[in-house]
């Protein structure tokens, strides 16, 4: 997982961009081409998007279309188009945000806590997600409850963060397969609903009456 997908066809500034944001405490990757962002964002998961307009390929206005239909991942634009009418259309198409190039560097990263303000915990520090007593270390992949360690699997580690990302948001159980074990998985869909067991064992004080990880019913899971 990462806090920040660049995706920039220039390569100087994408990774001078990435190097910056890496001395805040960000995460983050970087992908030139607008098929990379779709395969990278299919695979990983992602908390935040900067996206270029004029890439090679598909461009952002396709790339932020193809997002939106499967994430609802932050995305704000950065690009060189100012015109009223590109404004416009990356917002319609589900852009959180957009940003004429050149910007100003401490605007784009006051812009990026507020992002992960509105969509994440208030005050949640990079690489780490905290939901009242439990704590994820997202760049040491570790739990913890209440200052101690939980012994995960990596599928429960996964699925744990990606509740937790999600935080107050209803999450779909095909939506939640697709992303923990792939499309193309040979593992049965009701793995699922057995790694939802084992974490309500591991993190709720009453397993049977969860506080934390809650069913939807007919829909999927939801993370309080």
């Amino acid at each position: 997982m990462v806090d920040i997908l660049v995706v920039e066809d220039e390569k100087e500034l994408g990774e001078v961009l990435c190097d910056f944001l890496r001395n805040e405490g960000y995460i983050t990757a970087h992908v030139r081409t607008g098929e990379e962002a779709l395969s990278f964002i299919s695979e990983s998961r992602v908390r935040l998007v900067l996206l270029d307009i004029m890439l090679p390929g598909l461009d952002g206005f396709h790339i932020c279309r193809k997002i939106r239909e499967e994430d609802n991942v932050p995305i704000v634009v950065l690009s060189a188009r100012v015109e009223k009418d590109d404004k416009l259309n990356a917002l319609l198409l589900g852009a959180d945000d957009y940003m004429e190039k050149p910007y100003d560097i401490d605007i784009l990263l006051a812009k990026i806590r507020a992002v992960f303000r509105r969509n994440y915990e208030e005050g949640q520090k990079p690489g780490m997600l905290t939901i009242a007593n439990l704590k994820a270390d997202l760049k040491g992949r570790r739990v913890f409850l209440s200052e101690k360690e939980l012994e995960l699997t990596a599928k429960e580690y996964e699925l744990l963060t990606l509740l937790m990302e999600h935080q107050g948001k209803v999450l779909k159980k095909e939506w939640i397969f697709n992303r923990i074990w792939g499309v193309g998985s040979f593992s049965e869909p009701s793995t699922l609903t057995v790694h939802i067991k084992w974490l309500r064992e591991k993190i709720e004080v009453n397993p049977r009456q969860p506080e934390h990880i809650l069913t939807v019913w007919g829909v999927g899971y939801k993370m309080v």
